[in-house]
């Protein structure tokens, strides 16, 4: 079978870029290592072990838009996209990301922004950036109502195959490309496009090595996710249900990421890692806690995957354990104000009530030095911002984790070095969030349907 395009990974670069070709009515087929959106069922969704070979929560139809599906429209954070296409037409690519996400219930979802002026002047007096945003948080049932309205469009007139990977992509001679499956079937393209994400990275890796293109370094954020009193951050929250606060250090810089007002921290399972997350209140059945919880990410750079992944699993392994354990420590003995031997001692009477079941330990023994020291200077300069002392039953998990896909070399139009070969949303390395993600396939699927069709 030939087509003009075949699309390598079934996630939201993915599917905008494949929305875009079938306005034009071209020929589209889409493979994904993952499953039909019906079929993703992983079970840490039910707080099970996560016994996925290849984790539903991250691949198959919709990618990592079957989470919360959090679509921040800014160029402060998030991505590159700004870099290829230019800083106003980054966000117009973003606003009409949000047009079609509306277009199909989206507005269910309020629009919100992060934006305050009189908080921005306020935390630069006092060393913070703030990094701002126009957010629309669909929640997992909207994501999922959504995707599936996709789906249903995209399947009139577009070719699938799911639980499929590709074993080699060769170009010809004449142009185009022929693709080998895993189960020997043989695909010609007249053009690809990789949609693989974070997911993908390795499948990826191998490919570039085989076919020569150049890949840059590899990011990887790490960071203590901390839980504190719900009305400690009242101060600065006071116009918007959360705020990004950007800290430099000495030697590192800090980002929180991911801010719950009445949150709970749970457990995630990446990279066969267990690490602790965020979960939205609106996420949860009771309505919330009495807590807020968000993490503060240090970037670290290596030059290549494989040292990225290597630091990764020694750092979060060495937590684990060989399991999904999670170290805490409450801020007063991180601090050495007072030792305890037990996370939840005092739980009665504590301000603040974990909501991740943790093994209390010394954090300093457990987690490199950079990602304690970062997180007491920044939670020092916090109290400055808020006038306020932290309080000192504040919980410190350790320790959460972002991955990132090295930076692929593209053009302009996200085209690699390889003729009709295309990188876009996560795995091109150029964006990191939902939004520019799915900005970036738009934006390369309605360039190529415009293009004439290839004899």
């Amino acid at each position: 079978m030939r087509y003009e395009f075949v699309i390598i990974g079934a996630g939201v670069a993915g599917i905008f870029a494949a929305l875009e070709l079938k306005k034009k009515g071209r020929n589209v087929f889409i493979i994904d290592k993952g499953k039909l959106l019906k079929d993703r069922d992983c079970p840490s969704d039910q707080n099970k072990e996560c016994n996925c070979d290849t984790c539903d929560k991250y691949v198959g139809f919709g990618g990592l838009g079957l989470s919360e599906g959090k679509f921040n429209y800014t160029n402060d954070f998030g991505g590159d996209l700004e870099r290829k296409v230019g800083y106003e037409r980054a966000l117009e690519l973003m606003n009409e990301v949000d047009d079609v996400l509306t277009a199909h219930g989206g507005n269910r979802a309020q629009i919100y922004s992060t934006y305050d002026s009189e908080l921005t002047a306020r935390a630069q007096e006092v060393g913070f950036g703030i990094l701002s945003t126009r957010t629309r948080h669909l929640g997992t049932d909207l994501s999922r109502m959504i995707l599936r309205e996709f789906y249903e469009e995209l399947k009139l007139g577009t070719d699938f195959c799911f639980q499929m990977e590709v074993r080699a992509m060769i170009p010809q001679a004449a142009g185009g490309f022929e693709l080998i499956l895993e189960n020997g079937e043989v695909v010609q393209a007249d053009t690809i496009l990789l949609a693989t994400g974070r997911s993908g990275n390795e499948w990826l890796a191998r490919q570039c090595d085989i076919l020569g293109i150049e890949r840059g370094e590899t990011r990887i954020d790490l960071g203590l996710r901390i839980e504190m009193r719900g009305d400690q951050l009242n101060s600065i929250l006071s116009r918007s249900v959360e705020t990004k606060l950007h800290y430099e250090g000495n030697g590192y810089s800090a980002t929180t990421y991911c801010m719950n007002p009445r949150g709970r921290v749970i457990l995630k399972k990446q990279e066969r890692l267990a690490m602790p997350d965020g979960q939205n209140y609106r996420e949860q059945k009771d309505g919330g806690t009495s807590n807020l919880n968000f993490t503060l990410f240090v970037p670290s750079f290596f030059p290549s995957l494989a040292e990225a992944d290597r630091y990764l699993h020694d750092v979060v392994g060495k937590i684990n354990r060989g399991r999904s354990r999670i170290a805490a420590q409450r801020l007063r003995d991180l601090q050495g104000v007072r030792s305890s031997n037990n996370l939840v001692s005092d739980r009665e009477s504590s301000t603040v009530i974990p909501t991740l079941e943790a093994e209390f330990t010394d954090l300093r023994s457990e987690v490199p030095e950079l990602y304690v020291r970062a997180t007491l200077e920044f939670l020092d300069a916090l109290e400055r911002l808020i006038r306020e002392p932290i309080d000192k039953e504040t919980i410190l998990y350790a320790i959460d984790g972002k991955l990132y896909s090295p930076g692929i070399k593209t053009d302009e139009r996200f085209e690699t070095q390889i003729p009709r070969m295309f990188a876009i949303g996560d795995c091109s390395g150029t964006t990191h969030s939902l939004s520019q993600t799915a900005a970036s396939g738009l934006y390369v699927g309605r360039l190529l349907s415009t293009e004439p069709r290839l004899d």
